[in-house]
């Protein structure tokens, strides 16, 4: 461009040969080309040049940000802004630059501005979801993780429940409504709609039952399910029901130790198990109140960047804790034994999470905390039978699912009949309908309407006979 303000016919020429030329170009090159020709023509070269901005401020191939990366992000969506609204790219153009630069935001820390963004990313959906008729809405689910980790749970739970409502009708087809199914049940429980939470975690449990009977799931994913539901229900109160949820786990599992998996399958259900866990993890942790918290039934790749951070980091301190409680522990087991297992917990809980997010050898890293775990849990019901007792059995099914991750079935069962003896549900009879059911997904409750009421007899909260 000269002095004048008008774009110079040479860089316009450079520009072009830059981009018609053969060899390979750098992003940098994209994004000098694209500048100029995007003032020459607007329509054609904005929305080249916006994605070529965000390709630009972080580098795929080495996994490294731009030393200018958010400058690059926001350049990007000023230069979405600037597409014509009557242009039909726009929309999405727009979109997808709002969402590289709100993750960069909230790796930064600047989570009220990464919020904002995620609010705009929402009235896009909802403005092309209008235009178009379809039920399902763009930005919910990023838009309800963000709720949820300022800790705004009521509202995380609307906006999951519309989500839900939207693709439950399609069923679990595109492998997605599982997730999204977690996600729904976390948040009803975190807004403490308990009622609701229950109810959802029975649809969860019945599309899982029917995947896994028609060969179109993982056991192993039906399993985590009920164990999942089980532990929601006693800690609502429901100790009969969730009883009987277990013998239904105990006949799975069986199942499992006897034939292992009817079908091989690429491995997603360890970190379904992962979400599960640190879903159940929740329970007994105690997050500082002065930080984010993952959305505790969300898979890390939908946490933001900081969050992300937190929560991992805070394993070397947790260690630091749990090395400090186990001298005092040995000293004075009543004042700090009981701490000292919860704690532990906690520990174990966000290293499997950490580990399965990484690798597919995280059994061999986080073994030995599952194993010391139990010990621990041990000691606790030997000097304190009423509480440690049930600990114990909790922590034996921790293990166990560990065990059903690594696909060490045999092993696994072992952990879940010994925590049904100390539950005292060894030799409870099994009952006639506790076999995996198979509804099909239209027959599956659906999602009641914000404001909704739940009460005893609505659809999919009955109690089992």
């Amino acid at each position: 461009m000269n002095h004048s303000g008008k774009v110079d016919q040479d860089d316009i020429v450079r520009a072009r040969n830059v981009l018609l030329a053969s060899g390979r170009r750098t992003p940098r090159e994209e994004v000098d080309a694209y500048r100029v020709l995007a003032q020459v023509s607007p329509a054609s070269y904005l929305p080249l040049l916006a994605r070529a901005l965000q390709r630009l401020s972080y580098d795929t191939s080495s996994g490294k940000k731009h030393a200018a990366c958010l400058a690059l992000c926001e350049e990007a969506v000023a230069v979405a802004r600037s597409i014509d609204p009557a242009e039909p790219a726009r929309a999405d153009v727009l979109y997808e630059a709002l969402n590289t630069c709100q993750r960069e935001l909230y790796d930064l820390g600047r989570r009220a501005e990464g919020l904002a963004m995620r609010a705009e990313m929402l009235a896009i959906g909802r403005a092309q979801a209008e235009l178009s008729g379809d039920s399902v809405v763009k930005g919910l689910r990023v838009w309800a993780a963000g709720l949820s980790e300022e800790g705004r749970y009521a509202e995380a739970a609307d906006a999951m429940t519309e989500l839900v409502a939207a693709i439950l009708p399609d069923g679990p087809a595109s492998g997605g409504l599982a997730w999204s199914l977690l996600e729904w049940i976390a948040a009803l429980h975190d807004a403490g709609r308990s009622g609701e939470a229950l109810a959802a975690f029975e649809t969860l449990v019945s599309m899982e039952a029917a995947e896994a009977a028609n060969d179109r799931g993982p056991m192993a994913c039906h399993l985590y399910s009920l164990i999942g539901y089980a532990r929601m229900l006693d800690v609502h109160g429901r100790g009969g029901q969730a009883a009987l949820v277990r013998q239904e786990a105990l006949a799975l599992l069986t199942e499992l130790a006897d034939t292992g998996e009817r079908k091989s399958w690429s491995g997603y259900q360890a970190s379904f198990w992962a979400v599960l866990l640190n879903f159940s993890g929740a329970e007994s942790d105690r997050p500082a109140p002065d930080g984010p918290r993952p959305p505790s039934g969300a898979a890390p790749l939908q946490w933001s960047p900081d969050a992300k951070r937190r929560y991992f980091d805070s394993r070397h301190a947790l260690r630091e804790e749990v090395d400090t409680l186990a001298a005092r522990a040995a000293e004075d087991p009543d004042q700090y034994l009981a701490e000292l297992v919860r704690l532990h917990r906690v520990l174990t809980v966000r290293s499997a999470v950490y580990w399965e997010n990484r690798t597919h050898l995280f059994a061999e890293r986080v073994r030995s905390l599952f194993d010391d775990g139990v010990s621990l849990a041990r000691r606790l019901s030997q000097h304190d039978p009423t509480y440690g007792t049930r600990t114990l059995a909790r922590i034996l099914i921790d293990r166990s699912t560990f065990h059903t991750a690594a696909h060490e079935f045999g092993a696994a069962l072992d952990d879940f009949r010994q925590a049904l003896s100390y539950l005292g549900e060894a030799n409870q009879p099994e009952p006639a309908d506790v076999r995996p059911r198979t509804r099909t997904h239209e027959q599956l409750p659906r999602p009641r309407k914000i404001g909704d009421s739940v009460t005893s007899n609505s659809p999919g909260y009955q109690q089992r006979p």
